[in-house]
């Protein structure tokens, strides 16, 4: 199954918000979850019926939205995010300021929150809506290249939903949306996923930045010597690679050159290994009959047992629960 095809079978089903063929109440109810907006059914009018489900996840709001008959959509009034529109089936012709693209589910639009936007929806285009909030995908940004901003970020509009890079950040958003659409608490590790999902945003989508993204100069030694330091000392804690860079003074993408060229890994891959040999240290020194595999892993930030257990057992050659019992 393809990651499009996983979104299209996950749609949020626990968030309905409406359910509806009231156009102003479906008006009424978009507008609170985008912007204010004039929404106009086509022809084929007598066939609209409003489904909007949504659930926020940090600073991405993801929604699902199906208004089965054609629709036209404009609104003049500014947002506070980004907004990808990735159609799950069908087509629309989405025009944002003066830039206009033909969107189907292998072209996504990428909504600027400044301009002007009208849009044209087909009968039958059920869409995933991604909000990413501007202000924390700025500070990421920040983190990412170790300074400020110096001009306004800014996304192309057509999005190429088939390359590899979006393909990588499509299965982070699957990965979002299938834990939201099944659990109602928040997915395990928010904060690392959110960060994950906003940097492969930033490399798959061609943008202000993407050629200041694209410069892999790595740091010196020494800084990634006292990054490895840091890592083995806080190995505990929830770390993303962000709080790493910004405690050793680096941006995200040196402090991973800088990793690749001096240790042949990358910081996370070298803190999953400190965990993973913490975790197996103390389950050599444990006795089962007072701990579990369950308690020290969680201790050492392995919140997915399975994955912690494939990874285990990848890393010393059996079992975690075999260790524990030795």
């Amino acid at each position: 199954m393809s990651v499009l095809a996983s979104l299209v079978a996950a749609p949020l089903a626990r968030h309905e918000v409406v359910d509806t063929s009231d156009v102003d109440l479906a008006r009424i109810v978009g507008g609170q979850l985008f912007r204010d907006h004039q929404l106009i059914p086509g022809h084929d009018h007598a066939q609209f019926r409003a489904r909007l489900r949504s659930a926020t996840v940090g600073g991405t709001k993801l929604t699902y939205v199906d208004y089965t008959a054609a629709v036209r959509i404009a609104t003049a009034v500014p947002s506070d995010g980004f907004l990808v529109h990735i159609p799950l089936s069908g087509r629309a012709s989405v025009t944002c300021g003066r830039a206009t693209v033909h969107s189907d589910p292998a072209t996504a639009a990428v909504i600027d929150p400044a301009d002007r936007l009208e849009m044209t929806w087909a009968g039958g285009t059920p869409l995933l809506i991604v909000g990413l909030d501007r202000s924390r995908v700025e500070q990421h940004l920040r983190t990412t290249l170790g300074g400020s901003l110096r001009r306004p970020l800014r996304f192309d509009l057509a999005m190429d939903l088939t390359t590899p890079a979006a393909q990588a950040w499509l299965s982070v958003l699957e990965l979002l949306v299938r834990e939201v659409s099944h659990s109602a608490d928040p997915p395990f590790a928010l904060e690392q996923l959110e960060a994950l999902a906003f940097q492969r945003f930033l490399l798959a989508q061609p943008n202000t930045y993407s050629e200041s993204l694209a410069d892999d100069r790595p740091a010196a030694p020494q800084a990634i010597r006292k990054a490895m330091s840091l890592i083995e000392d806080h190995a505990a804690e929830p770390l993303v690679v962000e709080d790493v860079a910004e405690a050793v003074g680096l941006g995200v993408r040196a402090l991973q050159a800088g990793f690749r060229r001096h240790s042949d890994s990358t910081p996370m891959g070298y803190l999953r290994e400190i965990r993973l040999r913490r975790v197996h240290a103390e389950l050599l020194a444990a006795d089962p009959a007072h701990t579990s595999v369950t308690a020290i892993a969680a201790r050492w930030q392995f919140l997915h047992l399975g994955r912690f257990a494939v990874q285990y057992r990848e890393r010393f050659g059996e079992r975690p629960s075999v260790t524990l019992h030795r």
